[in-house]
């Protein structure tokens, strides 16, 4: 196993590392291209390897296998990435999916786009506090904790948003149904009546 040097001063990391940028950036940046070929994702890779290098500025060997070691940086930061890109395409595909199941299996969904609107026309604050109560099923103590108001605001401003919400709807001639809100798995395909109710 190789010697750990000791730490470099600040003044000796900055030197160092403004070396081994000055050295290898082209070259990295090149790497990072040929393997994406997508310039942005390049881009915003090559300031991933050399922040990346800047945290390990004390790992960095010395003389010529400085270089060789910024690519291994580069390399582990690129599969990173990979994995990463991945897992996202990977999730995407099982909510769209999800999304098509559910557009199948729930009737009503035509309310969703209407009810949305007139949800979507209400202020930032009411959007916020009917979002919290309905969908997150938070209770007014945990309204008032998220928003940093007291349990007696935020019930009111609770009850205001409600009415505010119920008026829009009727506007929009929308029926209301008052009774007990619905599940959330239902909340999530068919309306936001919970935030209502």
């Amino acid at each position: 196993m190789p010697r750990r040097l000791p730490a470099p001063t600040r003044e000796q990391a900055v030197a160092r590392f403004e070396e081994l940028y000055d050295a290898s950036y082209r070259d990295v940046l090149a790497y990072l291209l040929r393997r994406t070929q997508q310039p942005d994702q390049a881009a915003d890779l090559v300031a991933d390897v050399f922040t990346a290098v800047w945290r390990r500025i004390g790992d960095v060997p010395p003389g010529d296998q400085a270089r060789p070691w910024v690519f291994g940086v580069a390399r582990h930061v690129l599969a990173n990435h990979r994995r990463g890109a991945r897992r996202v395409n990977a999730l995407s595909a099982r909510l769209r999916s999800e999304l098509r199941e559910t557009t199948v299996v729930h009737p009503g969904l035509g309310e969703i786009g209407e009810i949305g609107a007139v949800f979507r026309s209400l202020s930032d604050q009411d959007q916020e506090i009917l979002a919290l109560a309905g969908w997150e099923e938070l209770d007014a103590g945990q309204i008032a904790v998220a928003l940093g108001c007291a349990r007696g605001t935020a019930r009111v401003r609770l009850h205001r948003a409600r009415n505010r919400f119920a008026r829009a709807l009727r506007r929009a001639g929308l029926e209301i149904d008052g009774g007990p809100a619905p599940s959330a798995a239902t909340r999530r395909t068919t309306t936001v009546r919970g935030a209502t109710s």
